[in-house]
């Protein structure tokens, strides 16, 4: 006959069918005064809007604008918008000799050089017509100012779009509505910002010129005489046409944006329904993690 296995000792409880009896002593619970604060502790997370939401809600909105007039910046030093500029009607010709096919090529240059990574010799060692030097060694200089400022402008356009990507996969994930609050919170200072830049360069736009140029360069750098080469390429209707240019692209962005995240009745309906259902669960959680404890 099978021998009979020995009985356990006295005093120790084996659970029916469980194979390894000495596993039990693993199932340690927590002091009570324990769940009680994760427990309190979880409700006041899910009743609260997180700190991390609202400060990241205000920093897509901050960006915003300073993304779309970057945006719309680049869009404009193109060798596209620089054909339509001279080919447009009504745009003054060059009283010095400069055919449209000479602007456009020598101007492509200039915008090339805004673009790429080459040094001052690639504007200054270009011959003009004449066979001497295009550009001045002025104008050289003052476009390597242009191209590093119009980098730095970029590269930082590049980081701030990194961040707002950043913000808007967090808001779309722990901040119901979030997003669409600041994307509507930034169209709408787009709009103000832009309204006012616009009616102050519609006032004087000499002075507005003038007073942006020297935010960014030093006096007696970036100005020069009717006819040397950049005044050539670039007259002062050329800047007028590209901040109308930037004014209109912005706006139509900023204002699409707004009629797309307005506050309607049915948007605020979804985003709270929304936030409801990620409390619902959060609650079942909670109450699944009360009856354990019981």
């Amino acid at each position: 006959m099978p021998a009979t296995p020995p009985a356990p000792p006295a005093g120790v409880a084996t659970p029916a069918g469980d194979a390894n009896p000495a596993t039990t002593a693993l199932s340690v619970r927590p002091p009570r005064s324990e769940v009680v604060r994760r427990t309190t502790a979880r409700e006041e997370a899910v009743n609260a809007k997180p700190l991390a939401g609202r400060i990241l809600q205000v920093v897509l909105a901050v960006l915003f604008p300073l993304l779309l007039i970057i945006g719309a910046i680049r869009l404009v030093a193109t060798p596209l918008f620089l054909w339509a500029e001279y080919h447009r009607p009504g745009f003054p010709a060059d009283s010095f000799g400069f055919s449209n096919e000479d602007r456009m090529t020598y101007g492509s240059y200039a915008v090339d050089y805004l673009l790429n990574f080459a040094g001052p010799r690639y504007l200054g060692e270009l011959a003009g017509p004449n066979g001497g030097n295009l550009f001045l060694d002025s104008e050289v200089s003052h476009m390597a100012d242009v191209k590093g400022v119009f980098l730095a402008t970029m590269i930082a356009g590049a980081a701030m779009l990194i961040l707002a990507v950043a913000c808007v996969v967090y808001l779309a994930r722990r901040y119901h509505g979030g997003v669409r609050r600041g994307l509507f919170a930034g169209s709408a200072a787009t709009l103000i910002l832009i309204l006012v830049l616009g009616i102050l360069g519609a006032l004087n736009w000499q002075q507005f010129f003038t007073d942006f140029h020297r935010i960014f360069f030093a006096d007696g750098t970036w100005t020069f005489y009717v006819d040397d080469t950049l005044i050539r390429l670039f007259p002062a209707q050329f800047w007028m046409d590209s901040g109308i240019v930037i004014a209109l692209l912005v706006l139509m962005v900023s204002s699409l944006v707004l009629a797309l995240t307005w506050p309607t009745r049915g948007r605020r309906n979804r985003s709270a329904a929304a936030a409801e259902e990620q409390r619902r669960r959060h609650e079942l959680l909670l109450a699944r993690e009360k009856d354990q404890t019981t």
